[in-house]
């Protein structure tokens, strides 16, 4: 049962943010009449301009005791955080393991306004799992092996998932890479 909640949990954070996203380009602008039906369809997300080694390099999945490869041609499944951030012009990767293509650390970093950060950290602090040590409002859960972190670091949203990700220190040196490599422009927003 805890399982399905918390895949209920996420699918909910999922969908919150898909539909706060489109929310807020709907409600967006300054011009002062009703949206058009291409606003409400366009992403509302900053473009990420780091490429995905610029975001997690190999020193940081070493940790791991693995070597990875950046997999180019992979794109997410629809439905996913990773589908979501990409439609917002985030940045998507999937790094898979040299000795083990089962084995794979995926990354998705969007830059997104404040209105959808916080409706995504809301569903997030409603589902549980908050985790303190990624020095920003972050979230962990583990669905059938595989752990998610969610992390915050203003104005972008980090997430990552992985079946080597067992407990919330294991996405640790993940985030932490990204948070590094984001943080001349994170730093630069208070968070909250």
């Amino acid at each position: 049962m805890t399982t399905r909640s918390r895949a209920r949990a996420i699918t909910v954070a999922v969908l919150s943010v898909t539909a706060s996203l489109a929310l807020t380009a709907c409600t967006g602008g300054s011009g002062g009449g009703s949206p058009s039906a291409s606003a409400s369809a366009g992403p509302i997300g900053q473009r990420v301009t780091q490429s995905c080694t610029d975001l997690l390099p190999a020193s940081a999945l070493q940790v791991y005791g693995k070597t990875f490869t950046q997999d180019t041609s992979w794109t997410p499944a629809k439905g996913t955080p990773a589908a979501t951030i990409e439609r917002q012009r985030g940045r998507v990767c999937r790094f898979v393991a040299t000795d083990d293509p089962a084995t794979t650390v995926t990354l998705a970093v969007a830059h997104l306004p404040e209105k959808s950060l916080t409706t995504l950290k809301d569903a997030l602090y409603e589902r549980g799992g908050s985790v303190p040590t990624y020095r920003v409002e972050g979230y962990f859960a583990l669905t059938d092996g595989v752990g998610r972190a969610d992390a915050f670091p203003d104005p972008y949203w980090i997430t990552t998932e992985s079946t080597l990700f067992t407990e919330p220190g294991g996405a640790q040196p993940v985030v932490d890479a990204v948070h590094a490599a984001l943080q001349p422009s994170a730093s630069a927003t208070p968070a909250g």
